[in-house]
C-alpha cells in the first residue's frame, strides 16, 4: 500500500514562492509516475506537474510553465514542487499522486489515471 504525505503548504503573498514536498512509503515500483494536483474550492481536480520517476521525464500544465518546478529524490522517495511567482488564483489544495507507467502521455496530467494520492496540503496566495 502506497502511502504518500504532503508538506509545506501555507500562506503567502502573491509574488512569493513555496515548496512543496511529498514523501511516498510503501512504495515498490521503480517505474511510474509521480504528479502533482490541485483542486480550488468548487473547482475540478487538475494536474499542476508530472515526473517520471525512471525517466525524469517531466510535463506541466500551461499555468505552471516557467513558475513550477516539479523534481524529485528516488533515494528518500520525495516528490518537490517549487512554486514561484505565486498568484491568487493558485490557491488551492495541492495533492500528489503516483500513477502507473502505462498512463499515455496525452492523458499523463488526467487525475483519473492516477491510483494514490496524498490527503493534500493547502496553499494560499494573497493580493
Amino acid at each position: 500500500q502506497v502511502q504518500l504525505v504532503e508538506s509545506g503548504g501555507g500562506s503567502v503573498q502573491a509574488g512569493g514562492s513555496l515548496r512543496l514536498s511529498c514523501t511516498a512509503s510503501g512504495y515498490t515500483s521503480s517505474s511510474g509516475w509521480m504528479a502533482w494536483f490541485r483542486q480550488a474550492p468548487g473547482e475540478e481536480r487538475e494536474g499542476v506537474a508530472t515526473i517520471g520517476i525512471n525517466s525524469g521525464r517531466t510535463k506541466y500544465a500551461d499555468f505552471a510553465k516557467g513558475r513550477f518546478t516539479i523534481s524529485q529524490d528516488n533515494f528518500k522517495k520525495t516528490l518537490f514542487l517549487r512554486m514561484n511567482n505565486l498568484k491568487p488564483e493558485d490557491t488551492a489544495m495541492y495533492y500528489c499522486a503516483n500513477g502507473p507507467s502505462s498512463i499515455l502521455w496525452g492523458a499523463i496530467l488526467n487525475a483519473g489515471k492516477y491510483n494514490y494520492w496524498g490527503q493534500g496540503t493547502q496553499v494560499t496566495v494573497s493580493s
